[in-house]
């Protein structure tokens, strides 16, 4: 249990790494379709270490950094252009954005001034954004005069710039409209803001001489990001990178863990931890709001994921375990229905065994009988030296509700020319049949043996038994039963040769009054099948179909050999039903024919069993007709119409006999079914 546990954490954890991963990606890969920006590596110049977006390297793609922030790393000096000055950029601090620089020029002279510009050089803007400001609170401005000032308080000289004609002085202050105060006959030459300096004094003009302005100027200034690079489509790629790298490095710190709280919260909080790292670097821009409503969507599929993934794992085998309750409860239904009927049957009906008394009763199956479609046969013996004859069905071929119409069925029919059921056995779906022994076995050895043992008389015994038989299950019974299988094996002979219908294995029982009956119900043997039980333009199936193949069998025993014999010396000879009919026809108007030396009860059988076979099962009598029809002379009976497949002309036949005598090949080929 705790593998399985373990397992499926494993799963929903790969789950949720999946979702989360794939929602920074889609982020980055969104942002980049959006910005058509490259997500550029960052980059180191000398000490300056991990430089990245505004600034960019010379050489680098367009989409990375801003272009007026480009540095040139010369001898491992960051050099930065603004304007016409060339500055050193000494420090970076991306947390307060400002960067430190140095005037290379102060470097290149012994009396150094700053460039001749604008006074707002250091504001310079770019498409409606001020690119560069300067973060100093104090402004040297440097101006030149005609004649001496004698303000030597506010106007200190500075002598090494100074000619008899032009007089250099430096003014600080604590803002850069200085220039503003000075005097109307000098002029400006230039200013620049001073670094690490702050004057504090209640007056916001206070001087330092000219060698601390130059000390002040070559320590450098601080220049402060613009505001808006937060909100521009420069600075997403370096957010995006920056958060994406810093959000996988929290990702794989803490799944990297061994402690499953710490898995749990590597995956459930990546998201959170980028979300928070852009709401840090651009705080409710717009970037930072498509994140959220991103990574909203991909929390959604993650549960959907998660959700399918717990089907699998968990509804698919809960499913199945709920279906097979479901079959094993309607099993236990049906189960309890056939030992419902099964206690109510010991009352009045057949007797019940348990499997140990079949084993007992059969020596453990020693001595076989037979074997059908539905079970073998074993020979048995019951307390008091009674035969028996035990089939033992397949459990495939047999349920519940088949089993307790074998049982109802036969176990209640008590007829002289029906075989009885006298027990049964149903235990874990494991059943048998118990049946009277019949000593002599089937019908069919006894016809087609070259030894003719039963003589007419006896065989037009059988034939009327077996009619009677057939007939009480059409009428005899509260339902009739239809058989679907009339065939010499399935005809039992006791010890006094009193014939018996036997195989109930599929008895089906139908209203007297209805005579459709379904495709479902079919079954028989070739050779022996109604034609309507193939095509229904024959007639529908109705008792009339056991009619048919009892005619087909009377055939049989008054030729003493099968229908259709392949063997037969002459190829007119080969079906039987059609040449016996061309010889009693024959007979008719001429005394000379091979029906000549016919018995009498032999006619009559053959005369009987020709009705029966009719090939519309309207022209073909009851049962209890035919019972008529064996019980009178055999003057009293009319020959009936040409059957269909005895068709005028020799080829009709020929035709008739192959397809007959490959359906009949079919049924020579199964076994000797007894009691089945």
């Amino acid at each position: 249990m705790m593998n399985s546990g373990a397992s499926l954490h494993s799963v929903i954890l790969k789950a949720f790494t999946i979702s989360s991963t794939l929602s920074v990606l889609v982020i980055s890969s969104e942002a980049a379709d959006i910005l058509g920006q490259a997500v550029c590596p960052s980059f180191s110049c000398g000490h300056l270490q991990d430089i990245h977006y505004p600034f960019r390297l010379r050489g680098d793609p367009p989409g990375c950094g801003v272009q007026e922030y480009e540095l040139v790393c010369v001898d491992n000096h960051a050099i930065i252009h603004i304007n016409r000055g060339r500055y050193l950029v000494t420090n970076i601090s991306y947390s307060e954005s400002i960067f430190s620089v140095i005037d290379v020029n102060l470097y290149n002279s012994s009396c150094p001034i700053p460039n001749r510009d604008h006074p707002y050089v250091f504001g310079m803007k770019s498409a409606n954004m001020t690119l560069f400001y300067p973060y100093a609170p104090t402004w040297a401005t440097f101006v030149s005069c005609p004649r001496i000032i004698k303000d030597n308080v506010f106007y200190r000289p500075v002598a090494c710039r100074s000619t008899n004609s032009s007089f250099v002085y430096v003014l600080t202050s604590m803002f850069s409209y200085s220039v503003g105060n000075v005097q109307p006959s000098c002029r400006y030459l230039a200013m620049t803001p001073l670094g690490g300096v702050r004057i504090n004094a209640p007056d916001s003009l206070i001087s330092y001489d000219y060698e601390h302005v130059v000390k002040f100027m070559r320590t450098g200034f601080a220049v402060q990001f613009p505001f808006k690079f937060q909100d521009s489509p420069w600075a997403y790629s370096w957010i995006i990178n920056t958060c994406l790298n810093d959000s996988m490095s929290y990702f794989y710190k803490q799944i990297s863990s061994t402690s499953i709280g710490n898995q749990s919260s590597a995956i459930v909080g990546i998201d959170i931890h980028f979300l928070k790292c852009l709401n840090d670097y651009s705080y409710q821009t717009k970037l930072f709001w498509a994140a959220v409503v991103i990574i909203s969507a991909i929390n959604i599929m993650k549960f959907i994921i998660v959700l399918a993934i717990l089907s699998r794992l968990a509804f698919a085998p809960l499913l199945v375990l709920t279906f097979l309750a479901y079959k094993y409860w309607k099993m236990k239904i049906s189960v309890d229905a056939v030992e419902k009927f099964l206690q109510m049957q010991q009352a009045f009906g057949p007797t019940r065994y348990a499997y140990t008394d079949i084993t007992a009763i059969t020596s453990h199956f020693r001595e076989k009988l037979g074997q059908g479609g539905y079970g073998s046969v074993y020979k048995g013996v019951l307390p008091g030296d009674v035969h028996v004859a035990i089939k033992m069905l397949v459990n495939s071929m047999c349920n519940g509700e088949e089993f307790i119409s074998e049982v109802s069925t036969i176990g209640n029919i008590h007829h002289v020319n029906v075989v009885r059921l006298l027990g049964f056995c149903s235990e874990e779906m494991g059943r048998a049949l118990v049946y009277e022994y019949m000593p002599h076995g089937s019908l069919d050895k006894y016809i087609f043996s070259s030894e003719k043992s039963l003589s007419w008389d006896k065989l037009n015994a059988i034939a009327l038994g077996i009619a009677r038989g057939i007939d009480y299950l059409h009428r005899g019974c509260d339902m009739q039963i239809l058989h679907f299988d009339i065939k010499p094996h399935n005809i039992l002979l006791d010890s006094n040769l009193i014939p018996k219908v036997a195989d109930f294995g599929l008895a089906k029982l139908y209203p007297r009054d209805n005579s459709f009956v379904p495709l479902s119900a079919l079954r028989g043997t070739v050779g022996y099948i109604a034609p309507e039980m193939i095509s229904r333009s024959f007639g529908v199936i109705s008792s009339k179909s056991d009619v048919y193949s009892f005619g087909m069998l009377l055939l049989e025993m008054a030729g003493g050999r099968r229908n259709a014999d392949p063997n037969a010396p002459n190829s007119s000879r080969a079906y039987y039903p059609s040449w016996v009919y061309d010889s009693l026809t024959e007979r008719e108007v001429d005394e000379i024919s091979p029906a000549a030396d016919m018995h009498e009860l032999e006619r009559k059988l053959c005369i009987v069993g020709l009705w029966c076979i009719q090939m519309r099962s309207h022209d073909r009598p009851t049962m209890s007709e035919a019972i008529e029809m064996l019980e009178g002379g055999v003057d009293d009976l009319q020959m009936p119409s040409r059957p269909f497949f005895c068709d005028e002309g020799h080829t009709h036949v020929e035709d008739s006999y192959h397809l007959s005598s490959e359906l009949t090949a079919i049924s020579e080929e199964e076994s000797e079914n007894i009691y089945l």
